[in-house]
C-alpha cells in the first residue's frame, strides 16, 4: 500500500526568494522596473498551500499533474495510485504570465516537486524541499515549450527539452542543485509540426526515456531515447502509435504525462477529450503499442486549465 505524506510547499521561502529574484533580473538582465515591479507583487501574492508528497521510497514513478486556469492559478492533483487523482491542493495564483512551465523531481534526493517557470523570458527554478528560487538566466522566450521527460542523458537527475521558435528541440541535462548544463541539440527543425510534446519516463521497455508527441495532422508518435548526450542523436527513429480505440489521437485537446499514475511500474499517458473529461491510457512497455485502451479517470471541467503538466 502506498503512504503519502502531506508537506508544506516553501512558499514564504519561494516569495521571498523570487522577490528578490525579479528585482536582480531588472537590473542584471535589462528588465524594465515596471517588469520587477509586477512579477514581486505576483510573488508576493502566492498564497501557503500544501503538496501532497509520496513517502520516501515508495514513489515508483508516481508523479503530480498540475494544472493551471485562466486566472494563473495551479492546482496540485496527487496520483491515488490506482490510475486516478486525489482531491486537488490549490497551490496558489500568479503564474498567469509565466510562458512555459515544467515539473521535475529534483530536491529532496529525487523526491520534490519543482517548477521552472519562463516569465518576462527569464528562466526560474523552484525547489519544493528547499529554500531557493533562482535566476538559471535569460533569453528564454525563444523557446515556446519546455518539458521535462525525465534522464534523458545518463544522469540521475531528470534534464529539460525546449522548442524554439524556428522548430529545433534542445536539451538541458539537469544538476542537483536545479541548475542546467549547457544546452545540446536534441532535434533539428521540424518540432513545430507538433502540437503535443510530453512524456515521463520508458514507454518502449528498453530502460530510457522517450518523448511523445502529437503531429498537427494528429499522428501520435514515440520518439525512443537513446541514452546518448550526442548533437542529433538524443532520439531515436520514431515509431507510430496506434489509433486507440474510440476517438482518435487528433480529437483529445491535450495529451500529457506525467509518468506512472497505476503503479504497475509502467509510464502512461492522458488525455483532455472535448468535453472536458480526462482519460488514462495504461503504458504497456512494449514499443510497437506503447498504451491500452482507455479508462475515464475525470469527469468533465478538465477544459478550464489552459495548461496540464
Amino acid at each position: 500500500m502506498l503512504t503519502f505524506l502531506r508537506r508544506p510547499l516553501r512558499r514564504a521561502a519561494v516569495v521571498v526568494a523570487l522577490c528578490a529574484a525579479t528585482a536582480a533580473s531588472a537590473a542584471t538582465y535589462g528588465l524594465s522596473t515596471s517588469s520587477a515591479e509586477r512579477d514581486t507583487s505576483r510573488a508576493a501574492r502566492i498564497d501557503q498551500a500544501p503538496l501532497l508528497q509520496q513517502a520516501a521510497g515508495e514513489s515508483g514513478g508516481l508523479f503530480p499533474l498540475i494544472a493551471r486556469d485562466k486566472n494563473g492559478r495551479l492546482f496540485d492533483y496527487e496520483p491515488n495510485s490506482t490510475g486516478g487523482f486525489a482531491t486537488k491542493f490549490d497551490l496558489g495564483s500568479g503564474y498567469a504570465d509565466a510562458t512555459a512551465l515544467a515539473q521535475a523531481n529534483i530536491s529532496g534526493s529525487l523526491t520534490g516537486t519543482d517548477l521552472y517557470a519562463v516569465i518576462d523570458n527569464t528562466l526560474f527554478y523552484t525547489s519544493e524541499r528547499g529554500a531557493d528560487t533562482k535566476v538559471l538566466g535569460t533569453g528564454w522566450d525563444a523557446y515556446d515549450l519546455l518539458v521535462s521527460v525525465g534522464n534523458m542523458g545518463g544522469t540521475v537527475h531528470p534534464d529539460l527539452l525546449a522548442r524554439d521558435t524556428a522548430g529545433a528541440l534542445w536539451l538541458y541535462q539537469g544538476k542537483a542543485d536545479g541548475t542546467l548544463a549547457t544546452k545540446l541539440r536534441a532535434g533539428t527543425g521540424g518540432w513545430t509540426g507538433m502540437d503535443e510534446i510530453t512524456g515521463r519516463g520508458d514507454y518502449t521497455g528498453d530502460g530510457k526515456a522517450d518523448l511523445v508527441a502529437r503531429s498537427t495532422a494528429g499522428t501520435l508518435y514515440v520518439y525512443p531515447g537513446t541514452g546518448s548526450i550526442t548533437a542529433d542523436v538524443v532520439l531515436g527513429t520514431r515509431v507510430a502509435v496506434p489509433a486507440p480505440t474510440g476517438p482518435a489521437w487528433k480529437d483529445y485537446g491535450t495529451l500529457v504525462s506525467v509518468g506512472d499514475n497505476d503503479g504497475d511500474g509502467k509510464p502512461d499517458l492522458i488525455g483532455v477529450d472535448a468535453a472536458g473529461a480526462l482519460w488514462l491510457f495504461k503504458g504497456t512497455g512494449k514499443s510497437t503499442a506503447p498504451f491500452a485502451a482507455r479508462t475515464q479517470i475525470g469527469t468533465g471541467g478538465w477544459t478550464t486549465y489552459n495548461l496540464l503538466f
